[in-house]
């Protein structure tokens, strides 16, 4: 029960953390358009600027996402989870004060340098708390009560930006991240991580000595350069197995589509069907309840059934399917009927971060994570280079050819690749299946 509760506080500051964070994105678009290119529907300068701070930020979460994740371990997740927390306060509070040009670009280039942090900082730092507190039977569940949390504060952050006039929108944002902070920081507690005796780490500490699961004991001196993963260690982590390099190249194709959706579906829809500001909170607010229900009941039910692999290739097709039907859409409906495929599209990476942390140690958990964040990155390097070009080109009057859903679909056949990847993934479900049945509460 004392678990229970620990992770109640934990669930309820990532709800406010991504609250900050999703209520503005219905708008950020607007917001860019009005700043770079005002009074106009198609602005390629917008979706430049857009791709390169993607860019740039995942650039930075290559490098800062496994280093975060190895602190995590011998630090201990609170400590490391404050840092992204408050990052992202200082960007919401320009735009809660002022929206001009030059504020914008203010906010644009703090964004760009805190996002390296705060961008998979949190949910990769929850989710080596929840692998560290959660048996291994009952962790896709916890994994997916987790996505439920970011999907309802996404739901309820477009559902407020469908409500509220724009100058308010950053106002609350701001007062949600700052609510997220202190409350971590009163109620979360450190747990002691629960290690399985048969469990060897891949990447075995030297002594003892070098973890603080001694007496608890907090760690007195350490070097931090010592604690910096070296290449070679994660390259080690990935290989471990071929279950993680499947899971590891899959992981790279779901967010290669998933950046590439977040970046350039607005600009697509906003060109195509003129859509604005309540039209995109609409059609983020239809994708988020689908996946609210697909993580926090569909999820739960279906992964100690059908196992973490079946419901990834689910999500991952249905990605496919929802990018082929917007890509075509022949009318301003279809983007709506489409975003109910969310309650089998966000299956998909609570699912990937699952297979993972069953593969890997105890003393790993904190690096497992970072590394699948800063595959993450990466892609989000490489997405803007692909669909920058693309989305502009199709979007623009000198498109070859006339298709303007072109890039919609090429981020479509990214999900479809990581599909037929994910085929080939075959773990032990059969064993985690009846640990998940035979353990009488969700909770070690």
């Amino acid at each position: 029960m004392e678990n229970w509760k620990n992770l109640m506080h934990l669930f309820l500051t990532v709800f406010l953390s991504y609250f900050a964070s999703c209520i503005v994105t219905p708008t950020i678009a607007d917001v860019t358009m009005e700043a770079v290119c005002p009074g106009k529907d198609e602005c390629s300068l917008a979706i430049y600027l857009t791709g390169f701070q993607q860019a740039i930020a995942g650039l930075g979460s290559v490098v800062v996402m496994p280093l975060i994740g190895t602190l995590s371990d011998s630090y201990g997740r609170k400590v490391m989870l404050t840092i992204p927390l408050i990052l992202a306060i200082f960007p919401l509070v320009i735009l809660a004060v002022k929206r001009t040009t030059e504020f914008f670009y203010l906010y644009y280039g703090l964004k760009t340098l805190t996002s390296m942090v705060t961008e998979g900082g949190v949910i990769c730092l929850s989710l080596s708390y929840l692998a560290d507190n959660v048996s291994e039977g009952k962790r896709v569940s916890a994994f997916g009560l987790l996505s439920g949390a970011v999907s309802a504060a996404t739901v309820c952050g477009t559902l407020t930006a469908r409500l509220l006039p724009t100058d308010r929108i950053f106002q609350v944002a701001t007062v949600s991240a700052v609510i997220a902070a202190v409350y971590m920081r009163i109620f979360l507690k450190d747990m002691t991580r629960q290690i399985d005796a048969l469990e060897q780490p891949i990447l075995k500490p030297e002594t003892d000595q070098t973890t603080n699961q001694v007496g608890n004991q907090p760690l007195k001196k350490l070097d931090l350069l010592k604690k910096i993963p070296l290449p070679k260690d994660i390259i080690r982590l990935l290989k471990s197995n071929v279950t993680v390099s499947l899971a590891s190249f899959v992981a790279f194709f779901n967010s290669l589509a998933e950046a590439g959706i977040q970046a350039f579906l607005m600009y697509y829809l906003k060109a195509r069907f003129h859509f604005q500001k309540d039209q995109f909170a609409d059609i983020w607010f239809i994708t988020y309840i689908s996946a609210t229900i697909s993580s926090t009941v569909l999820m739960p039910i279906l992964g100690p059934l059908l196992g973490e692999e079946t419901l990834l290739c689910m999500g991952l097709f249905a990605g496919f399917l929802n990018m082929l039907l917007d890509s075509i859409a022949w009318a301003p409906w279809v983007p709506y009927a489409s975003a109910l495929l969310g309650i089998f599209l966000f299956l998909a990476s609570p699912s990937i971060r699952c297979i993972i942390s069953k593969q890997v140690g105890p003393y790993e958990q904190g690096i497992a994570q970072g590394c699948l964040m800063a595959i993450a990155s990466f892609a989000n390097v490489i997405s803007p280079l692909i669909y920058s070009p693309l989305s502009a080109l199709f979007l623009s009057d000198g498109a070859p050819f006339n298709f303007p859903g072109f890039s919609i679909l090429c981020v479509g056949l990214a999900w479809f690749i990581g599909f037929i990847l994910s085929t080939m993934i075959k773990i032990h479900p059969i064993l985690s299946r009846d640990r998940a049945r035979s353990e009488p509460c969700l909770l070690a």
